[in-house]
């Protein structure tokens, strides 16, 4: 119970020291959430989350190239796949247990772009100015697209040994001085 007391007033005050850029963001949620609704409706309205499907799949291919998973080939333009659509894909022709999860969930770095974004806008001083319309608009499609798809979740579980082994290093790490001493 007092754990959740603490995560409570420690999430309270995390809250309160980044209002300003929650609420720089808070256009841009809006806008994305408009872009899904739209995209469910008609594929003509994937434009609208083309540059976050283009973040997104470069990021994948960037983070293939530098861990060997040896990209193959890079698409952005949709197409049917069953019930659903395929925004774009990257083809990667060497996954191992080692760089499954890392070329994978590569995608979970572009939340970076609109917090470094809005915290470089919502410096003290901050004004609205209609470039921030703009910016809204560009960062709604990374909002979208930051999140891996499924696919890239079930790659992901490749690397299940390396989350093995990172918690075998943080546990040494964590409890190994006091073992040590004993």
């Amino acid at each position: 119970m007092r754990a959740l007391l603490l995560l409570g007033r420690a999430l309270t005050a995390w809250l309160h020291g980044h209002a300003d850029i929650l609420l720089y963001l808070a256009p841009s949620l809006a806008l994305a959430l408009a872009m899904r609704a739209l995209t469910r409706r008609h594929p003509i309205f994937f434009v609208f989350t083309l540059a976050g499907t283009l973040c997104h799949e470069l990021v994948h291919l960037v983070a293939g190239f530098v861990l060997g998973a040896r990209p193959a080939s890079f698409t952005v333009i949709p197409k049917r796949a069953g019930q659903r659509w395929e925004l774009g894909s990257v083809v990667l022709t060497r996954v191992t247990w080692y760089n499954a999860a890392p070329s994978a969930l590569a995608p979970l770095l572009l939340i970076l772009v609109p917090w470094w974004v809005a915290v470089l806008r919502t410096r003290p001083g901050w004004h609205f100015q209609w470039a921030d319309l703009g910016l809204a608009f560009l960062l709604a499609p990374q909002l979208l697209a930051f999140w891996p798809s499924n696919a890239d979740w079930k790659i992901a579980w490749r690397s299940w040994p390396a989350l093995f082994i990172v918690a075998l290093a943080w546990l040494c790490f964590k409890y190994g001085h006091s073992l040590m001493r004993t």
